[in-house]
């Protein structure tokens, strides 16, 4: 789907006022206020209830741009920078002026990106500066993947909601911090561990933790209103049907190799054997099982390569620090 010109203008026309835009990516919609403007920066933490010192990714329209928001570019994070942009991969780097310390969390590091939409590709043009974003939902929540999503959770507390269709990836950048001598991946995403050592010649590093905080790392995350928990795949059935003989009303992620089984639950949803096509549906299962009603959704992990690696990651931080039955 492709945005009129008219609503572009729109939407550029409140970033310049200080307002807040709901924008499309490719990965999931963001939340948009104008980079530059503490005050517009500091309405995102209020409209989603997130904690300020939780930085933001500063979205441009170009890699060229990059030296205009970065005190400066290792040539790691040029090339990565070169190769993936537009696309999902956020880069770490030391903070440039133009930063606001609001859209950092108060650190010398900032999180940048160009999304792959043409939609905001065409919002950051007409605009002609950068937009902090970040997913455009309530803090801690499902991320949303289609203009109705954001509306639904946001209502008018957004002052314009530009549509640029369903997101085709559907679940957040990879960001990777670029500010030392080995790029380290902070938090899995769209381009995969794979990806990057392919282009770097060297696999990246994946800490468990990190002086940088980040986006989505926070021990619940991309949580529905139902309580997820995590069971090996061949016990998805086994643990939802108990589950429901104990009174929940259960949602089911069901694993494409038990694809044939029957199960007893209030909700099943299939999981594609593709990954690229479960990470597109992901956020958009874990909000059909909440307004299904569900109240307990079982699930598994895949394989955690590729792809997988940031399913796993989104599912764990879905289900918190409690993850059984």
């Amino acid at each position: 789907m492709t945005a009129r010109t008219s609503d572009i203008e729109k939407a550029a026309g409140v970033l310049r006022a200080g307002g807040l835009v709901a924008l499309p990516t490719e990965t999931v919609y963001g939340l948009g206020a104008n980079a530059e403007d503490p005050a517009a920066v500091s309405r995102i933490f209020q409209v989603k209830g997130r904690p300020p010192s939780h930085p933001l990714i500063v979205h441009i329209g170009g890699a060229e741009q990059l030296d205009d928001w970065v005190q400066e570019v290792p040539a790691t994070a040029r090339l990565l920078a070169e190769r993936f942009w537009p696309g999902p991969l956020t880069l770490v780097l030391r903070r440039g002026r133009r930063v606001p310390l609001e859209a950092t969390g108060g650190l010398e590091t900032v999180a940048v990106r160009v999304p792959g939409h043409p939609v905001a590709l065409a919002l950051l043009s007409a605009f002609g500066g950068g937009v902090t974003a970040p997913s455009a939902n309530h803090f801690g929540s499902v991320s949303p993947t289609t203009a109705a999503d954001v509306r639904a959770e946001l209502g008018d507390a957004v002052d314009f909601v530009l549509d640029g269709g369903p997101c085709e990836v559907g679940v957040e950048s990879t960001i990777v911090d670029a500010t030392g001598e080995i790029p380290s991946i902070l938090r899995p995403g769209a381009v995969t561990r794979e990806d990057l050592e392919a282009v770097l010649g060297c696999p990246p590093a994946v800490p468990s933790t990190s002086r940088i905080r980040v986006p989505g790392q926070h021990p619940s995350h991309y949580a529905p209103r139902a309580r997820v928990v995590l069971v090996e795949p061949e016990k998805v059935v086994a643990e939802a049907e108990l589950a429901q003989e104990l009174g929940h009303r259960v949602g089911v992620f069901l694993p494409a190799a038990f694809a044939d089984a029957e199960v007893k639950a209030h909700a099943v949803v299939q999981v594609p054997g593709s990954m690229a096509a479960y990470a597109r549906r992901l956020y958009g299962f874990l909000r059909e099982l909440d307004q299904r009603g569900c109240d307990l959704i079982v699930a598994s992990l895949p394989a955690e390569e590729g792809l997988g690696l940031a399913i796993a990651n989104r599912l764990r931080r879905a289900a918190g620090p409690r993850t059984t039955v």
